[in-house]
Order: structure tokens, then C-alpha cells, then sequence
């Protein structure tokens, strides 16, 4: 039942480009470099002047912002009548656009017309403009010089797009730790015969014994694909890429990485792990204006359904049918998302710009100091995949028990201005395995965070188990919501109140 204490106020002090260059329109990428990174030999992190750090030499990792972000220090209404800066925990569900990708866009926006098709001087420069972003996406990811970048919404639509280029007859191999993005595309339906047939993997309680499963289920039965996470979007742990695809290529299985949340957090080498696909988005990267992207090898892609049909996809049209453009124009159907490409390029162009290690050791420290803070809590227990998983990323999920994570994550944001995410994160497989069908809690850090940021989530946590909450809470559509929030909506921005819906079904699985 909803509880009524006292309000405990605690007023806080707020915490203190170059256009990418041209390529070729079939997306290829001609970039060699090399050097260390923690999924592969990809391209060594330099020092730019385009960079915006916050973070120097005398100060230790995590203390300050890494890079700098719009929004960081937009002020958010408490029920007790003050405000202070939000404390962005939700990173792993989406990310506030770097400074340098808003700027870089604002610079953009005026050059902006049609791209490929047309004669103009703004059209042909937003070609350039396109296709040079697709260039920059594809070195990012240290593409082979004859991979292929197709541009796309997001992760989502990226897997979704693969799985219509599986060959026929083709079987998937899957693990049931996936997020939804990487589960649902490859069971399909029942009657959907387009679509490969998966066989979904229990992962064993070890690194090891999770790799000797991939490994004997390849040797038991041929597979086309092994789809598999780059980095959990509940616990942050991985298996070592590296290894994943020498077992897989040894069997003659082809490899795609998730990289939904390793993308944002390492470098990742397409040419030094020998990957054959990778998909990310840019709205977890730092650039939420819409785009995502499939680099990986061009034959399938080159030979599949196309993704969408469309204009720009074909090169001719006939009432009887089509002949369709090869990889990336075939899977591009319809006016693209310019701005998109442009935004997730500057974006990988400014995290590759950071000094070499600079990320890992920000958010290594983060998560350190998050899962340290988290054990100084009376009950709370971190989810855990795998105890012997090396080198986590920075998501860390965790249950009270004895109180619904909905309840809390309420409570954090109306009383102490804090968002994190609750409920099953779409990947409801994986919490029951958890043990967590009914939610958890996850806090998620990025290039924006910070060690205090921890520190009021943990002062937050210790709060409301000494104390409770300061108000009445209520579960309304699902969510549980101050019963009655005083706190107002901003002027200006054509909204009236403050929403929250549980209509994607991330919450406790039904009764």
C-alpha cells in the first residue's frame, strides 16, 4: 500500500568541429589504422582539439564529466519545493547529445536539401555530407576495407535488416540473455517462413562453460549465425568477442555483435576481432537524432530482402518488378536521415578524439565506485551473470527486496531528482533467469557521469530504506507515480504535466 511520511528536504549544489570527410557511396571504409582497444586491434584513441573534456590530468577518473553534454545541468523540480541539476543514471536506455554533435548539427541545418538524386548545389553538398558521415561511422568501428555501413533507425532496426539477408534454410544460434533486439528478429513467427529458424541457448552460470556450450552446440548442429550481445544491457557483462568468433568461424558460423552498450563504452575493432557484423545506435552514442548502423561484410546484404521498399532503392522498377541496388542503397529505401548520419558520425568522431584509455579508466571508476556504494546498502543485491566476467561496462542492475523497483525509481526522481531505469529492460528471459521477474533497478553511467552522481544515488537508496518515502505514491498505468505531484511542467515546450507509461511491458511480468 502507498505510505505518507514526512518530506526530508536536501537542497544540493548544482555540480559544476570538422566536417567529416568524403567517401564513396557504397559505404566501404578504407581505414587501416590500428592500435590497442578492449574488443580488438581498433584504431588508437588520439587527442583533438575538436575535443570538449572536462575531465585533466590532476583530476582522478570519474571525478568530472569526460566530455561535455547538453543538458548536464538542467535543473529538475523537487516535491519539497527545490530543484537541482537531474542526475542522469539511464545512460544504457539513451543518451543526452554531446555538445559537439548539437553544434555540429546547428552548423549542418542550413546546407540541408535531398541527397543522391539531386542537382542542386545544397543537394549534392548534403550527398557529400551523408556519405562522408558513413565513411566516419564505418572507421569507427575499424570496418574492413570491404564492409559495408548501411544506415539505419537503431539497433533494433540494424538486427532486424540482417535477419531478411540471412540465407535461406540459414539457422541462428542465439543466447537467452539477449535483449529483445536480439531475440525476437530471429524467432520469428510461426507462419513467417522468411525468417530464419533460432535455436536459443541457455548460457551456463560461467564465462567458460557458457563459451564450451556455444562451442558444442555449433559442433552439434550447423548454424548460419551466432547473434550474440556485446555487452549486457542488465549486468554489463560480456563474453570475449575474440574468442566467440574464432569457436563460431571454426564451425563455418558467421558472427553479429549487439553492440547496443558496448559501442558507447569501448572500442571496437571489426578488422582486429574478425566480426562479421556490428550493430549500435546512435541515440546510445551520444547522438539522439534518430540514426543507427549496420557495418559488417557485404554479401548477404548485398543478396538480401531488401529492407524496405522504396524509392532509392532500385535501380529500375517495372509493374512486373525490380532490379534492386546492392548494400548499403538496397536496405536505405526513401529520403534518409541526414542529420542522423551526421549527428552519429560527429559522435564517433568525438569519442575516438579522447586521449587513449581515457573512457575505460571514467567508467572502470564509475562502476567500481556504483557497485562498492551499492554494497554499503542493507539488502541490495547486484545482478550478475557471470562471477569470472572481466571488464564489465558501466551498467550495474540491482533489486531492494522487499520493495518494488518501480516504487523506488519513483521515489529517487520525485525526492532526490535522480532517473534511473526500473522494470525488466527488455529482456524479460534474462531477469527471470535473474531471479527478477517482478523488475529491478538499473543505473547506468556514461561519458556525462560522475562519482558524486553515485554518491547521491547511494545517499538516496540509504534514504528511503532509514526513512521511506516523503510522499503518497500511486500505480497509475502501470507506473508508480507521485498521487499527487505538485511538481510543474517547463513553460514553453507545448507540454501541460509530467507523463510516465508502461505501455512497452518492461514492468513485473504479468500475474
Amino acid at each position: 500500500m502507498p505510505t505518507s511520511v514526512q518530506t526530508r528536504p536536501e537542497p544540493v549544489a548544482a555540480p559544476g568541429v570538422a566536417c567529416p570527410p568524403a567517401a564513396a557511396p557504397d559505404g566501404a571504409s578504407t581505414g587501416t589504422a590500428t592500435g590497442p582497444a578492449s574488443a580488438g586491434a581498433a584504431p588508437a584513441e588520439h587527442a583533438s582539439a575538436g575535443t570538449a573534456s572536462a575531465e585533466n590530468a590532476d583530476d582522478r577518473p570519474g571525478e568530472r564529466p569526460l566530455l561535455a553534454l547538453v543538458g548536464a545541468t538542467t535543473p529538475v523540480p523537487l516535491l519539497d519545493g527545490t530543484s537541482r541539476p537531474y542526475t542522469n543514471l539511464d545512460n544504457a536506455a539513451s543518451t543526452p547529445a554531446l555538445e559537439a554533435v548539437a553544434t555540429r548539427v546547428q552548423e549542418v541545418l542550413p546546407l540541408y536539401a535531398s541527397v543522391h538524386r539531386g542537382a542542386g548545389y545544397l543537394s549534392q553538398l548534403s550527398t557529400a555530407l551523408y556519405e562522408g558521415s558513413r565513411r566516419t561511422i564505418a572507421e569507427f568501428v575499424d570496418a574492413r576495407p570491404d564492409d559495408v555501413a548501411v544506415l539505419t533507425r537503431n539497433t533494433t532496426d540494424s538486427l532486424n535488416l540482417l535477419a531478411g539477408c540471412v540465407p535461406p534454410g540459414g539457422r541462428v544460434l542465439v543466447l537467452d540473455l539477449e535483449h529483445h533486439a536480439n531475440l525476437l528478429p530471429w524467432l520469428g513467427d510461426e507462419d513467417d517462413h522468411d525468417r530464419p529458424r533460432a535455436t536459443v541457448l541457455p548460457a551456463a552460470p560461467t564465462v567458460a562453460g557458457t563459451l564450451a556450450a556455444i562451442r558444442d552446440e555449433l559442433a552439434r548442429a550447423p548454424y548460419a549465425l551466432l547473434a550474440i550481445t556485446g555487452a549486457s544491457n542488465v549486468t554489463g557483462e560480456a563474453l570475449p568477442l575474440p574468442e566467440v568468433v574464432t569457436l563460431a568461424h571454426a564451425a563455418g558460423t558467421r558472427v553479429v555483435v549487439d553492440g547496443a552498450q558496448l559501442v558507447p563504452h569501448r572500442r571496437v575493432s571489426l578488422a582486429g576481432t574478425d566480426v562479421d557484423w556490428i550493430a549500435f545506435s546512435g541515440h546510445k552514442t551520444y547522438a539522439p537524432f534518430g540514426a543507427g548502423a549496420l557495418v559488417g561484410r557485404r554479401d548477404w546484404l548485398d543478396e538480401g530482402r531488401p529492407h524496405l521498399a522504396g524509392g532509392g532503392a532500385v535501380r529500375d522498377v517495372r509493374t512486373d518488378g525490380a532490379t534492386w541496388h546492392p548494400a548499403p542503397a538496397r536496405h536505405e529505401a526513401g529520403s534518409p536521415n541526414v542529420l542522423g548520419a551526421v549527428a552519429l558520425a560527429q559522435a564517433c568522431e568525438t569519442l575516438a578524439a579522447l586521449p587513449e584509455g581515457a573512457l575505460h579508466a571514467h567508467e572502470t571508476a564509475l562502476r567500481e565506485h556504483l557497485v562498492a556504494g551499492l554494497a554499503s546498502v542493507d539488502g541490495v543485491r547486484v545482478a550478475r551473470l557471470w562471477e569470472d566476467a572481466a571488464d564489465p561496462v558501466g551498467v550495474v542492475t540491482f533489486t531492494v527486496p522487499g520493495h518494488d523497483p518501480g516504487l523506488v525509481a519513483a521515489y529517487l526522481s520525485a525526492e532526490h531528482g535522480i532517473g534511473l531505469r526500473d522494470g525488466r529492460f527488455c529482456a524479460h528471459p534474462l531477469l527471470a533467469r535473474l531471479g527478477a521477474s517482478g523488475g529491478a533497478l538499473r543505473a547506468s553511467v556514461g561519458v556525462g557521469s560522475t562519482l558524486a552522481d553515485v554518491d547521491r544515488l547511494v545517499a538516496g537508496l540509504h534514504g528511503f530504506l532509514a526513512d521511506g518515502p516523503g510522499t503518497r505514491y500511486a500505480v497509475v498505468d502501470g507506473c508508480w507515480t507521485v498521487a499527487q505531484d505538485t511538481r510543474p511542467a517547463p513553460t514553453g515546450y507545448g507540454v501541460d504535466a509530467i507523463a510516465a507509461t508502461a505501455a512497452a511491458a518492461c514492468g513485473p511480468a504479468p500475474a
